[in-house]
């Protein structure tokens, strides 16, 4: 899903949900949408105040949790008492994470996708999200 598209459909989610869909809530959303790989609040706060985006930390926390909730945003792992996040308009993938550096990889295996299907339908069981998480030591740190 490209940028313009994906503001517009929060836009219309924000609506539709009872929110209030305010300029500064698409300023740090089109911040986040720019937002190469996986990212951490306070980072997110610093290229937001770099910007001049005039904005509170508690505006950008809020909007960060609506963000979530609608989907958009997905948060990846807590790692070193920081939360990591990402958006959600990627395609499905999995991460490897390095315990030492914080190092996060992603990848996609459709060998794992076609387990977990099997796995949902052996149990009757109807999934609605999975993400998998592997921790170790990345190559640098090994």
């Amino acid at each position: 899903m490209n940028r313009s598209r994906a503001i517009k459909e929060f836009k219309e989610i924000i609506k539709k949900s009872g929110l209030k869909y305010t300029p500064q809530r698409e300023k740090i959303f089109r911040v986040i949408l720019s937002t190469k790989g996986h990212f951490e609040i306070e980072d997110l706060v610093h290229r937001i105040r770099s910007k001049n985006i005039d904005v509170s930390r508690a505006t950008v926390y809020r909007t960060l949790d609506i963000l979530k909730k609608l989907g958009f945003v997905n948060e990846v792992i807590k790692f070193k008492n920081k939360t990591i996040y990402e958006v959600a308009l990627k395609e499905h993938h999995d991460h490897l994470i390095c315990r030492k550096c914080g190092k996060i990889i992603e990848f996609h295996s459709d060998e794992i996708e076609q387990l977990q299907n099997k796995i949902c339908e052996e149990y009757q069981f109807k999934p609605e999200f999975h993400r998998l998480e592997i921790f170790g030591l990345c190559k640098d740190c090994q």
